[in-house]
């Protein structure tokens, strides 16, 4: 029964996509089947083999050593506002960001030789991955972590059946984050039809910023949160494939990534110290505001309606909640989780989660555990349209515009990439 009420999850996801798309007899359903089954195969690897749970294994214990050297430069400054033993989210979980932001920033500032570039661009071109000509050069100048993205793009273009733009904005959105990648394309922004514009900000909702992905990880079983990036970026291609299908031309295929402006060593690592405190500070400033506004809701549902708002939305949510694989008993409270975090944003979901398990108020099973906790790693809200409408338009107001139009169809399918990304996981975890 598990797997009938799993696999009808999936059909109804993608039937609910169906009912939005912009064509559908453009939707080319060979590389979305193709992208599905890579979904349910990275699962399973990730899940619930040796292999995968050492991989999983090795990425928390870097992470968890990261975040203990972070804690170090929190701990110098903000330690002293703390009683021994008791925890604050703001220290412990936001500014570990300042300390990440800082180490992708060294990544974006490293640059490998000219001749070894040279060499990989020659052996990307002699393999087909790349054209000749032009593009021939595309790494030349870029830091060594651009190139990693770029490259995984690449590859990614040849399996999504997308072009070679909306593969890297993916790959670059999970690392640099959903407002901070737009910065990186503002050479092509304004040349972008309506529909390709609509799959960049799909993807960039659907998936996480690397720099917030150690503070998921002290609200969230890292395994799971590993799982749904892997997922959702896969994800992001399936339902944009749906909703928003066309046909890249080959000639119009082009990526051309800003470079990143010079700057000495210590000036590029104050500005993303800088930039990763900023996103601590708004996460912090946010979570205040959400919370305090959800209460008051709560209060006013209960006067009114005798059942809070949080409540009403496990009611309106949980049919999905038990399509994606949660047992019906705990499908109300799995609905609470998830329409928090559609209202409010993911880290307000995260942190009730943690606290219903661990004060024994949510009596979630592994598997439902599981579901949630992967259904909740994205940026899928109702912030995050402001978030990229307002970054795209500080580049290009024309785009901003047009992403501001299809904002609640943004924030539409960025949500059914959550809810697939569930499926799978409520189909494969044992």
């Amino acid at each position: 029964m598990k797997y009938l009420i799993g696999i009808a999850g999936i059909i109804v996801i993608l039937a609910l996509a169906s009912l939005a798309s912009n064509n559908r007899r453009s939707i080319r359903y060979r590389y979305i089947f193709i992208m599905i089954i890579l979904q349910f195969l990275l699962a399973f690897l990730l899940l619930n083999t040796t292999g995968g749970s050492a991989l999983i294994g090795g990425i928390a214990s870097v992470f968890d050593k990261l975040l203990k050297y972070a804690a170090e430069g929190a701990n110098f400054v903000f330690g002293g506002l703390l009683n021994n033993g008791s925890f604050s989210f703001f220290i412990m979980v936001l500014l570990p960001i300042v300390f990440i932001s800082a180490l992708i920033g060294i990544l974006q500032f490293i640059h490998l030789p000219t001749k070894v570039v040279t060499g990989l661009n020659a052996l990307l071109t002699k393999s087909g991955l790349v054209k000749g000509g032009s593009t021939s050069t595309e790494f030349l100048g870029q830091s060594f972590l651009t190139m990693v993205i770029k490259g995984i793009g690449v590859l990614l273009s040849k399996i999504n059946g997308m072009g070679k733009l909306e593969s890297y904005n993916a790959v670059a959105s999970a690392v640099l984050g959903q407002s901070e990648v737009f910065i990186s394309l503002k050479k092509t922004l304004g040349l972008l039809p309506e529909k390709r514009l609509y799959t960049l900000c799909t993807s960039a909702m659907s998936t996480i910023s690397m720099s917030i992905v150690g503070a998921y990880m002290t609200l969230l079983d890292p395994i799971y949160v590993v799982t749904a990036v892997v997922l959702n970026l896969f994800g992001g291609f399936i339902v944009a494939s749906i909703i928003n299908p066309y046909r890249v031309d080959p000639e119009e295929d082009v990526l051309e990534v800003v470079a990143e402006e010079k700057q000495s060593f210590f000036e590029m690592l104050g500005e993303y110290i800088l930039d990763g405190f900023k996103v601590a500070i708004i996460v912090g400033a946010m979570l205040v505001g959400f919370i305090a506004i959800i209460a008051m809701v709560n209060a006013i549902f209960s006067a009114l309606f005798g059942i809070s708002f949080q409540d009403f939305l496990g009611y309106v949510f949980s049919p999905l909640a038990f399509l994606v694989g949660v047992p019906w008993d705990e499908a109300i409270s799995a609905g609470t989780l998830m329409g928090t975090k559609l209202v409010s944003n993911e880290f307000v979901a995260m942190d009730q989660l943690k606290q219903g398990l661990t004060s024994g108020t949510l009596l979630f099973s592994e598997h439902t555990k599981a579901i949630i906790s992967v259904f909740l790693v994205s940026f899928a809200n109702f912030s995050s349209i402001g978030i990229i409408c307002g970054a795209i338009k500080a580049l290009n107001a024309p785009q901003g515009n047009v992403a501001s139009r299809f904002g609640l169809k943004l924030l539409y399918g960025a949500t059914l990439v959550s809810f697939l990304s569930a499926a799978v996981v409520g189909l494969i975890h044992q």
